[in-house]
């Protein structure tokens, strides 16, 4: 396996997410976007971590980017989920190549130079996930020398903060998914704030509206063919952010049995036996689940020319993680008792956060489904 080196990188994204934690507990109280942790992140460069090097960004790998993120997510989940949207798709494109290179230099420049935040706006009310492979309902018809662009989408994160979003749109009502470069600050763009899950609430994942919003010819970045689906690789950053929520639910829960001592024993929790079990349970799934995902990202990394065939491996990786890092967390509650119940306790703000993996694309069923198929069929 690629060895984990703590490259500069590393350290910055340790030294952002103890900050990021100082911050967590008003934010979530709030429900509020961090906008302060997005102007700490532009700061540090970490808006364009995977933008390859010839387009000004630092070229990380799946592997690094993975760190990053388990990184951040210890210090805020939502925070580093909403960064990963946006350092996901440029990872994806500096691997795949499907934009035009005009295309993806102006997106890169948008980024490097304006410190743009943008995602990838997928989801729809109608037709749920994308990764059940239904069509966009948001369509883009041919409108002069420019397309006009109508339809709505869902869980679209940071869609307060957002200068552009890449939307999947049905080109020309002909069943194919087109990818469109959308301004926010375009006539017909609103936001509409519909985001009040008691789970990774900073992420601000609203509804974006599109009325009749009229864009250039060539802000229709690519167009694939859905019935030939190539695994995602940063798909990935989903379970590294649930481990980070993991990591530090462990790390308060190591903490707790190691100062916290009851008048009924002559020692710290951490002497009880079954707590050690619970903490030793703990370190096992820890190491299940980083040994699971860094494996899957190694094989990404290293045999590009095999990464068709590593679906199954991707949503594999999905699954345990984010049911290892579930599982993780509620030990951790269980060994810290009521107290992690208690509104000021960040035990209670990472079990609404890291249940939220469980609902992230692809969910359980779909995984378990996939993987018969994928030897069935």
């Amino acid at each position: 396996m690629t060895q984990i080196i703590e490259t500069n990188h590393q350290l910055e994204a340790k030294r952002l997410a103890d900050i990021f934690a100082e911050r967590a507990e008003l934010i979530d109280a709030e429900a509020s976007f961090p906008y302060a942790n997005f102007e700490d992140l532009k700061k540090s460069g970490f808006l364009s971590l995977t933008i390859p090097k010839e387009y000004g960004g630092e070229g990380l790998n799946l592997y690094q980017f993975l760190q990053i993120q388990e990184t951040l997510a210890k210090g805020d989940a939502p925070t580093a989920l909403s960064l990963g949207w946006q350092l996901g798709v440029l990872l994806e494109q500096a691997e795949d190549r499907n934009w035009s290179e005009e295309s993806f230099a102006k997106v890169c420049r948008l980024v490097v130079e304006k410190k743009a935040l943008l995602n990838l706006a997928q989801t729809e009310r109608a037709t749920g996930s994308p990764s059940r492979g239904g069509i966009p309902t948001t369509v883009a018809e041919k409108e002069g020398n420019g397309w006009k662009i109508n339809g709505s989408k869902s869980f679209t994160s940071m869609a307060v903060a957002l200068d552009y979003s890449i939307v999947t749109v049905d080109v020309n009502r002909t069943g194919k998914k087109g990818y469109v470069l959308i301004d926010h600050k375009l006539p017909g763009v609103r936001v509409e704030e519909t985001w009040d899950s008691i789970s990774m609430k900073a992420t601000k994942s609203d509804d974006l509206i599109l009325d009749n919003v009229l864009v250039a010819k060539d802000d229709l970045l690519f167009q694939e063919d859905p019935k030939k689906p190539f695994p995602k690789g940063w798909y990935l950053q989903i379970p590294a952010v649930y481990l980070g929520v993991a990591a530090a639910a462990r790390d308060y829960a190591i903490h707790f049995a190691s100062t916290f001592q009851p008048n009924t024993l002559p020692g710290p929790i951490k002497e009880v036996p079954e707590v050690r079990r619970k903490i030793g349970e703990i370190e096992l799934e820890l190491f299940k689940a980083r040994e699971v995902l860094y494996a899957v990202a190694t094989k990404w990394v290293e045999q590009p020319d095999k990464r068709a065939e590593l679906g199954p491996s991707l949503q594999a990786a999905k699954h345990i993680v984010t049911n290892s890092a579930n599982n993780i967390v509620d030990l951790a509650m269980r060994i810290v008792g009521a107290r992690s119940l208690s509104a000021k306790n960040p035990l209670q703000r990472h079990y609404r956060d890291v249940r939220a993996g469980l609902h992230n694309p692809p969910t359980d069923d779909a995984i378990v489904y996939n993987l018969a198929k994928s030897v069935l069929d």
